[in-house]
């Protein structure tokens, strides 16, 4: 900081600073960085919004009766461009490259990431063909599939075959016994 104040009559004997003194130079130092950060808060909602611009081109396609997507700007400690639920695009740490992240059960993965709002329009309008495919697979009602009813387990045509042999033969010498018992 400064040197301590002396006063007037004694330069050399240092005047005490007082606590309320200290405060105040300490609060206008905050409201000064306070100022920055809600200066660079300002100029991230700001380039945020001109991605939302570059954006609406894309959104005016998907068709309304898919309601995946949600965007808007959300503006807490960290601005962010909401795509859909599990997808944003927030400033990197330089406040100036765009990055475009999607949370998942495994943690965020960075999709895209950019000074050029292009790049990030790119990257947002795949990730938007995606999902729509997505949605698309999920939605497509399968056929069941018809019950079938088992076959009667097909028997060999050998067996009535050889059954109706062995009946033959038997008929046969059936009826050559009673021929011989009636020359008798």
């Amino acid at each position: 900081m400064s040197e301590p104040e002396t006063s007037g009559t004694h330069a050399s004997q240092p005047r005490p600073v007082r606590l309320r003194d200290a405060l105040l130079r300490a609060r206008i130092e905050a409201a000064d960085r306070t100022g920055v950060v809600v200066d660079l808060r300002d100029a991230e909602v700001a380039r945020l919004e001109i991605l939302n611009d570059a954006l609406d081109p894309l959104f005016a396609q998907v068709p309304e009766q898919i309601d995946l997507f949600d965007r808007g700007i959300s503006q807490g400690d960290t601005p962010r461009l909401w795509i859909d639920v599990v997808a944003h695009i927030m400033m990197g740490r330089d406040k100036r490259m765009y990055r475009f992240v999607q949370d998942t059960r495994f943690g965020r993965i960075v999709l895209a990431e950019s000074h050029d709002t292009a790049v990030i329009v790119e990257a947002v309008t795949d990730y938007v063909a995606r999902r729509m495919v997505e949605r698309e697979h999920a939605m497509v009602v399968l056929p069941e599939p018809k019950p079938t009813t088992p076959e009667p387990p097909r028997r060999s045509r050998i067996w009535p075959f050889v059954f109706g042999f062995i009946l033959g033969a038997a008929a046969l010498f059936g009826v050559a016994a009673l021929a011989v018992l009636q020359s008798w």
